[in-house]
């Protein structure tokens, strides 16, 4: 006899098709949290890794900034240290000049003529004495004239102080010449301005 199978096998293929699926759809989801959650966990990693690193170049930037302004009040040091040296240069240089204008000074002035003050600004030489008679301060504008080292005489006050006895009163004003002096004079009065 034949045999009738009378079990309902499409309900149990649906069955068996929805827990396939259901089961499918399960896997994807935890497949899905697991693939999300391991995208999450790199993107933290990255972004910590990220600020670290921005991090790491802030701590360089401040150090850096740090030796940049050192490096700038080692270079205002330098300069001024340099503009020291220049002014110091100078006056070195100046010292040979300075003897010379004493030295001109003494040799320009004539007889009845004597310095009470003497001041010097940069070129600029200021002198005020007393003289016997206004020829003798003309006399006196000659020389300086006639001097290598001094020029430009200019007679800003003479003035009688009463009696003839006393003289007169001037202050002039002369330029002093700028002449090379020889090294090797430079030299000695460097090296007897270095001796104590």
């Amino acid at each position: 006899m034949p045999r009738i199978n009378l079990i309902p096998w499409r309900e149990a293929e649906r069955k068996r098709k929805r827990q396939e699926f259901g089961a499918g759809a399960v896997a994807a989801l935890i497949m899905a949290g697991v693939l999300a959650f391991g995208v999450n966990l790199q993107m933290q990693g990255a972004i910590s890794y990220q600020n670290e690193r921005n991090q790491f170049l802030k701590d360089e930037i401040a150090k850096l900034d740090k030796q940049i302004a050192e490096i700038q009040q080692l270079d205002q040091q330098k300069q001024s240290l340099l503009a020291r040296m220049q002014v110091i240069e100078q006056l070195e240089r100046s010292r040979p000049e300075v003897v010379h204008l004493f030295d001109q000074l003494v040799r320009t002035l004539p007889e009845g003529v004597y310095l009470t003050a003497v001041k010097q600004s940069d070129r600029k030489v200021q002198l005020r004495g007393i003289a016997q008679s206004s020829t003798r301060v003309s006399s006196y504008m000659r020389n300086i004239d006639a001097s290598e080292w001094l020029t430009d005489p200019s007679l800003d006050i003479l003035e009688n102080k009463g009696s003839s006895d006393t003289g007169s009163e001037f202050t002039l004003n002369a330029l002093q010449e700028n002449l090379q002096v020889p090294p090797a004079e430079q030299q000695a009065v460097a090296a007897r301005g270095s001796q104590p």
